[in-house]
């Protein structure tokens, strides 16, 4: 929590526009930098746009499977390059010259090898692998290369491998050459490859072959008619939209050349979040300025954006819908409030859309728009976990409703939701993802120090360990802290402030009274005063500690933040006024140091904390009134709240004339029905036995 706390809460000022343009340029970066094409579109599928005229000249591109034919087709008559290396025969010749000397080999084997080298090596030997490779081609014929740079076609059959090469010195021998010995001259040392590929001029070549094939097949002149509504695409057609999608592309923007695309995508991100960033700023300033807040606002509108745009890279769009977008909406719901929820929600989506095909664009912000109000109003009064589960069943159902009347609406086809079956599988996968909102609640919870209704209706719970310990140990202050939470709760209420914090709050307001128990009033036993023989500071130090006994309790037991404000700011800044007021009469000439008698504070800074305040002054007050009418309890509430006002106490929190008002309204009325006077019952009368 520590550590926590010293992120969100370091001394570098960071202005909030900063984490905005951060998380712009983050998404940013992510975003496809391809133009979109508006159409979509099957072949052998009916036309479901209006008309639609050339807006420019365009050639029309023949498809990816007419040109490879065509390519195919042209380089039957393609024929590799080759070339002789005259060195190799020379050095050949030369070599086995000199070994048949060292070797003593008689000179009619000399003579006779060397005549089949020459003849050999003249009609070209070459590599068994180019032989195949060329065989593979179904090429009969290649063309070599001479000096003179002049390519001949020679028969493949007119050369040799080095195999047959040698078979047929072998087979060749006259009788006067002992086959066995000329076997041991090993002739493959003097049989290397001379006819060699010539990779440059066949490269060439079969440029050359394919320049020869056209890419188009004809033009579109621009207002020349493509298409009309409820023609059927055909293969004609389709390959004309193909090309246009194609120049449309190419004048908006490439991955290569995104030119305009990237500025255009920056300026509309750049909107969005600040519509967003603006709305903060005048409807939820406590957010704007929360540094923690931003932060996690961000982090929700910015994740699934840059998933999008990771998955927008497969160009498989229809995956989409396996991002479980309600998260977000359900996260914020959660630990801030529904608008921000549906205003984060609308502008993460807006985002995404960017990403999409703009003939996508409409389904997907409909439907998810639609999931993101049924998150809202399935989630009002979160207050079990098994809602969260309950909302994902609502959102599955949402997804398939939505999407099946979508089709029959816009394509009037049914067939086709059963052609597009696995979309009802990737909302299941869907649901599968928003189930686990339950674990990310609590995780969200433990990172950023936030609070659910949940979570605090679980710590408001009377059984808890720390509260049964307070009960036992201060039943007093258990009971006082029982009385002020039935009284803040309905102040909160009337005033729109959240009745479930502020309940739980009141429960652990005074938790550190367990150290000192006996020293407070409410615990104390009739007759019996601890303070006796103590000084009126003593005294007062005493009953300030009880705050910071408090927090050291609740940071022991783990309490959330927003529970610890409770405890440091129900006294605020203000003065322990019995024993002050004791200490100045019985000092007259003494300049008081108030600072002996002030709480450390800080002073409230929500209207929650602020309305603790008041009630856990009114109650404990209130427990000293002789009369409990109407009247007198309506001139103690007014003269304590006045004077906590008067003393600056509210001054941090955003908490209006009309909301105190309000709440003394509040109180007044619940002291009353809670102090009023029980009627006494009358005593039955013992009549004499002659009477009965």
């Amino acid at each position: 929590m520590a550590q926590r706390n010293k992120i969100f809460n370091s001394g570098i000022k960071i202005p909030t526009p900063v984490f905005f343009i951060i998380t712009i340029l983050v998404i940013w970066y992510f975003l496809p930098r391809e133009g979109k094409y508006k159409y979509s579109y099957n072949e052998n599928r009916p036309w479901q746009y209006g008309l639609l005229t050339a807006p420019f000249n365009f050639h029309i591109h023949k498809s990816d499977k007419q040109v490879q034919e065509e390519k195919d087709s042209i380089l039957q008559s393609y024929q590799p390059y080759y070339y002789t290396d005259l060195n190799i025969s020379k050095k050949m010749a030369s070599q086995f010259s000199q070994d048949a000397a060292a070797k003593s080999i008689p000179p009619e084997y000399i003579s006779y090898v060397l005549r089949k080298l020459n003849e050999v090596y003249k009609a070209g030997i070459i590599s068994a692998t180019d032989y195949d490779k060329v065989r593979q081609l179904n090429r009969k014929q290649l063309q070599l290369v001479n000096d003179n740079n002049i390519a001949n076609t020679r028969h493949l059959a007119s050369f040799y491998t080095p195999r047959q090469a040698y078979e047929t010195i072998m087979g060749d021998a006259p009788s006067n050459v002992d086959i066995t010995r000329l076997r041991a001259i090993n002739l493959n040392d003097y049989l290397n490859v001379n006819v060699l590929y010539d990779e440059k001029m066949s490269s060439n070549e079969k440029e050359e072959l394919l320049k020869q094939v056209a890419l188009y097949e004809g033009e579109v002149q621009s207002g020349e008619k493509i298409i009309d509504r409820g023609e059927i695409v055909d293969a004609h057609t389709k390959n004309i939209l193909d090309s246009y999608n194609r120049e449309v592309e190419s004048k908006v923007g490439t991955k290569s050349k995104p030119g305009w695309l990237m500025f255009g995508e920056l300026v509309m991100l750049a909107l969005l979040m600040t519509s967003l960033m603006a709305y903060l700023k005048f409807y939820r300033l406590h957010e704007y300025n929360n540094r923690k807040n931003i932060i996690f606002i961000l982090i929700m509108t910015g994740i699934f954006p840059v998933i999008t745009g990771i998955m927008a890279e497969t160009k498989m769009f229809s995956l989409m819908y396996l991002i479980p977008f309600a998260i977000p909406t359900i996260l914020i719901r959660t630990f801030i409030d529904s608008r921000t929820a549906m205003t984060t929600h609308i502008i993460t989506v807006l985002i995404c859309t960017l990403m999409l095909p703009l003939a996508q664009m409409a389904q997907f912000i409909v439907i998810q728009v639609m999931i993101g109000y049924l998150c809202i109003f399935s989630l009002r009064n979160l207050s079990e976990r098994s809602q969260l589960v309950y909302c994902s069943l609502l959102i599955l159902l949402t997804y398939v409703v939505s999407y099946t009347a979508w089709v029959l609406c816009t394509e009037g086809d049914p067939s086709l939701l059963i052609e597009n079956v696995r979309m009802y599988i990737y909302f299941c996968i869907n649901f599968v993802f928003v189930s686990f909102a339950y674990l990310l609640v609590y995780m969200c919870e433990r990172a950023f120090g936030f609070i659910s209704e949940v979570s605090m209706i679980e710590l408001s719970n009377t059984n808890r360990p720390l509260l049964q310990e307070l009960s036992e140990v201060a039943p007093g202050t258990f009971q006082h802290s029982m009385q002020v939470s039935t009284l803040v709760v309905s102040a909160a209420h009337r005033i729109g402030a959240n009745a479930t914090l502020v309940r739980t709050g009141a429960l652990y307001h005074d938790i550190g009274k367990m150290v000192n128990p006996i020293f407070f009033t409410e615990n104390q036993v009739e007759g019996i005063n601890p303070h006796a023989g103590l000084t009126e500071k003593e005294s007062a130090q005493i009953i300030i500690s009880h705050v910071e006994e408090g927090v050291k309790i609740a940071g022991k037991h783990s309490l959330p933040q927003q529970i610890i404000d409770f405890i440091e700011t129900h006294h605020g800044k203000g003065k322990v006024k019995y024993f002050y007021n004791s200490y100045v009469n019985s000092h007259p000439d003494e300049k008081v140091d108030i600072a002996d008698f002030t709480y450390p504070g800080p002073t409230p800074f929500t209207r929650e904390t602020a309305l603790l305040m008041m009630a856990d002054t009114i109650e404990a007050a209130s427990r000293s009134l002789k009369d409990n009418s109407k009247e007198a309890i309506t001139e103690m509430v007014n003269r304590l709240i006045d004077s906590q006002v008067s003393d600056g106490l509210f001054k941090n929190a955003p908490i209006t004339f009309k909301d105190i008002e309000l709440t003394k309204e509040v109180f007044c009325e619940k002291l009353v029905s809670m102090r009023h006077v029980r009627i006494a019952y009358p005593e039955l009368k013992k009549h004499d036995e002659t009477e009965a």
